[in-house]
Formats: structure tokens, sequence, C-alpha cells
């Protein structure tokens, strides 16, 4: 049971660098303006948080196997019980899931920023009495006042 505690504490490890790794595809992807890839690493980020809660409902019916409790405090027993080993992978995964709250935290300001970036166009687009562009991306001239070619 102990090799099998160790074995699943490595399993959860890679499977939150995966995470980690895609929290930082969508960083970049943000900072590069690339939206159009955003669809596809939310999906990405969905199937590894499934993935997530599903190994950390199976490491807590190792540890209930072993006789600890469920929680932090019945993973810290149990890693204690299975040996240095267990106690090196359990240490390492918690240094990992605190990077990875804190990536997606970091990507959640990034998506908001540009959230309010965008509203900050739109109100400025909008509060003007007279709309600058039409439908059609032009920009709209008041009658009588000519053809401007520079301006469109």
């Amino acid at each position: 049971m102990t090799q099998s505690l160790l074995a699943h504490l490595r399993t959860e490890t890679a499977c939150i660098e995966e995470f980690l790794s895609v929290l930082d595809r969508e960083a970049k992807a943000m900072s590069d303006n690339v939206f159009a890839d955003l669809a596809a690493i939310a999906g990405e980020k969905t199937l590894l948080l499934d993935r997530m809660t599903e190994l950390d409902n199976q490491r807590e019916a190792l540890q209930a196997a072993l006789g600890f409790k469920p929680g932090r405090a019945g993973a810290d027993a149990a890693a204690k019980a299975c040996g240095p080993a267990a106690q090196q992978a359990w240490a390492a995964l918690l240094v990992l899931a605190v990077q990875a709250r804190s990536h997606n935290l970091r990507n959640g300001s990034m998506v908001y920023a540009h959230l309010d970036f965008t509203q900050q166009a739109l109100h400025f687009l909008q509060a003007s009495a007279q709309l600058f562009y039409g439908p059609d991306g032009v920009r709209k001239t008041q009658p009588g006042a000519g053809t401007r070619l520079a301006v469109g």
C-alpha cells in the first residue's frame, strides 16, 4: 500500500505539472494577444482540473485504506507513515499546488485586465453623441461636411 501511495503522489504531481504548463501557455496567449487559442486552452484546463479532482479523491481513498482521515491532515500523516520517499513526493506536490494556484490567479488577473481595457474602449466609443464609426467600420461624417479623403 505504501508503494501505491507513492506512485499515486507521483501521478498527481505529473498532472499538476501538466496543468502548470497549460497555465503558462494561457498566459503567453494572452500576453501575445492570441485570444483565438484561449478556447482550446480552457478546454485543456477543464480536463486537467477534472483529472486532478479524480486523483485527489483516489488519494483520499488510499489514505482511508491506510487508516488515515481524508483531507490535508490525513495526507500529511499518511505520507509520514509511508516513509521519506512519500514525504518528499507529498512535499513536492504541495509546492506545485501552490505554484498552480498562483499561476491561475495571475491568469485570472490578466483576463480581468483585458476585460477592463475592452470595457473602457467600448465606453469611450459609445460616449460620443455621434458615433465615430458605422456598422461597416467606416468613420461617419456629418452631412455637408464634404469628403475627407484621408479620414475615409
